[in-house]
């Protein structure tokens, strides 16, 4: 493992420490906690917007999408438990 200096203002340094104890870890721990979660949720993020570009690369390349009032539809059935068919993909292009 190596070791990383890491200068924080003072405010902020404080707000570690007593969050660190209301969590019953070391200051030290609750920062690598921190660290890793801003990690994931970066990385979780880009892989989102990467989802987000490859499906409106195929959107314009296909020419088709899903009407807004078809998904909700759908999923107004499923969150009420119910079974209900897919919505399809229509041609936006005139």
């Amino acid at each position: 493992m190596s070791t990383t200096s890491l200068k924080l203002p003072d405010d902020l340094k404080e707000r570690a420490i007593s969050a660190a104890r209301l969590q019953g870890v070391t200051p030290h721990a609750f920062m690598i906690d921190a660290i890793r979660l801003a990690a994931s949720a970066a990385e979780k993020r880009a892989g989102f917007v990467a989802e987000a570009r490859d499906a409106r690369t195929e959107t314009i390349r296909t020419g088709k999408a899903y009407a807004a009032e078809d998904v909700h539809a759908y999923l107004r059935l499923r969150a009420a438990g119910k079974t209900a068919p897919k919505p399809k993909a229509k041609s936006w292009r005139g």
